[in-house]
């Protein structure tokens, strides 16, 4: 049947997807530094192969059967997303030429191998033609799939479907309008100094509190596990198999404790997508902003309330000697501490969005107004003084600091910022259907809050759109005034 060619098409493609993956995983976990360049030829040999079998004609028509009415209303709701999908994407694929993706691949891996040298010696002029290349082939990219459309917005649905720069230009301005005067009131209130940051944490110590915190939040050792590289991520090869990074540092525990909790957040959503879409397209969720909703939910509204730490400090402590004169209430002070900084992954939940806000207006910059690679460090500056009211010292503490743009994923991080709005609203909707947030934590009951975003959003996938979900789990529109009131409430309590 037609049904079962798909299912073995889709096979042959997942078996290429998770080799890929498993690949990309060593390269930044494992491979020495003279092994990286052969690992690279290997995912770009095996990314042409893929491409080519997902755009053959013989899979396109297949595609094209399937999507006919009285075979397309047979299928079940993970087969209808996946034909849907991927006809539609692979229509779009198809008008890109093969040898495109293999300089594409080979770009790309040239690119992120040196922006970690560049980054590493505090030099973006060494990384500018890379990320000039990418910007370009990006445009080249975009103007085979998506012709005669505006390419930034083409970028933003790429990750976050259905949400163009329209709607992110309101929610933004919204945030930044009421964010701006917020900062400029916090940033002046006194802080002490913590005494967290005057002692070492030994790394194998630092790995046993993240496998603690992991499994506090809801993480499955027995479908995941955890490795180290620069910079944090999360690989989902199935939800079976959800792997996490992290990144350790000798004298600032809060910093991995953090990743922990941001990461694990990404990796409970995609192990508890419901079974029965395995296999199809819709088996993850492909909706960054909706991801990172999960992963800053967990990290932010959750993980910098004083009852989140309540039940599980003390086994820190344990686990950290270092930290046992350190009062829960210095550590609760010491992780909303709100003040301008230059890293974003470092940042605190309010200038976290400005951080966000500027990525966005730079992506604008170059992909709306024409602006070059090596004009960016400049721009970088000027619009961290603007938002931020600092100015970083060089170009690692300044656009160095992520690797996103080396890799080509322009568009990604609004959804960052996106994932936040949606928290405000999860918030509201939640503390209606559950109570306060606080009493459930402080009695150690966050499987219960685990539970209702698993039956709430993660079982789904990609099954519903963002706008879909936030509609059916928060009954009402799309907006940043949720957030605002949560920051309000939280920080106009906080003494001066």
């Amino acid at each position: 049947t037609i049904e079962e060619k798909l299912k073995e098409k889709l096979a042959v493609l997942n078996h290429y997807e998770r080799a890929i993956t498993l690949l990309n995983w060593d390269m930044y976990t494992a491979v020495p530094r003279l092994g990286y360049q052969g690992m690279a030829d290997t995912v770009a040999f095996l990314s042409q192969r893929q491409f080519e079998l997902a755009t053959s004609d013989e899979f396109y028509a297949l595609l094209g059967e399937a999507m006919e009415p009285t075979v397309f209303e047979a299928l079940d709701e993970g087969m209808q997303y996946s034909v849907r999908t991927l006809y539609r994407d692979q229509t779009k694929q198809r008008r890109i030429p093969v040898d495109f993706v293999k300089r594409y691949v080979e770009a790309q891996s040239v690119s992120r191998r040196v922006w970690e040298e560049a980054k590493t010696g505090n030099d973006f002029s060494m990384f500018a033609p890379h990320l000039q290349a990418m910007i370009d082939l990006t445009r080249e990219k975009c103007s085979y799939t998506d012709p005669d459309q505006d390419v930034y917005n083409v970028l933003l649905d790429q990750y976050e479907e259905g949400m163009h720069a329209e709607i992110i230009d309101s929610v933004f301005g919204e945030l930044k309008e009421g964010l701006l005067p917020l900062l400029e009131k916090l940033r002046n209130k006194p802080h002490n100094p913590s005494r967290l940051y005057e002692r070492t944490y030994p790394l194998h110590q630092q790995e046993k509190v993240q496998q603690l915190l992991l499994e506090y939040i809801g993480f499955n050792f027995s479908a995941g596990t955890t490795a180290q590289s620069m910079h944090p991520f999360t690989l989902g090869f199935s939800r079976n198999d959800v792997r996490v990074t992290n990144h350790f540092h000798l004298n600032n525990p809060i910093s991995a404790m953090f990743s922990a909790i941001h990461e694990g957040g990404h990796a409970i959503f995609d192990q508890n997508v419901d079974p029965a879409l395995m296999g199809t397209e819709a088996d993850s969720c492909r909706y960054m902003g909706l991801h990172e909703s999960q992963s800053r939910f967990y990290e932010n509204i959750l993980g910098r309330r004083r009852s989140f730490w309540e039940p599980v400090y003390d086994k820190i402590k344990l686990l950290l000697p270092e930290m046992s004169d350190i009062p829960l209430d210095e550590f609760v002070s010491e992780i909303n501490y709100i003040h301008p900084s230059f890293i974003r992954t470092e940042a605190d939940e309010v200038t976290y969005c400005l951080h966000i806000i500027l990525r966005y207006e730079i992506e604008q910059a170059i992909f709306r107004d024409g602006a070059k690679a090596d004009e960016l460090p400049e721009l970088w500056n000027v619009k961290t003084q603007e938002l931020l009211g600092i100015t970083p010292s060089g170009d690692s503490e300044g656009i160095l600091q992520d690797m996103h743009w080396s890799d080509g994923s322009f568009g990604y991080f609004p959804s960052y910022l996106l994932g936040n709005i949606y928290d405000g609203l999860f918030l509201e909707t939640m503390t209606d259907e559950l109570g306060d947030i606080d009493d459930i934590l402080s009695q150690g009951e966050i499987q219960t809050i685990t539970k209702w975003l698993n039956s709430k959003i993660h079982r789904y996938g990609s099954l519903r759109l963002p706008a879909k979900v936030i509609e059916e789990v928060c009954h009402r529109p799309l907006s940043a005034r949720p957030l605002l009131a949560y920051f309000s409430k939280k920080y106009d309590a906080v003494k001066a």
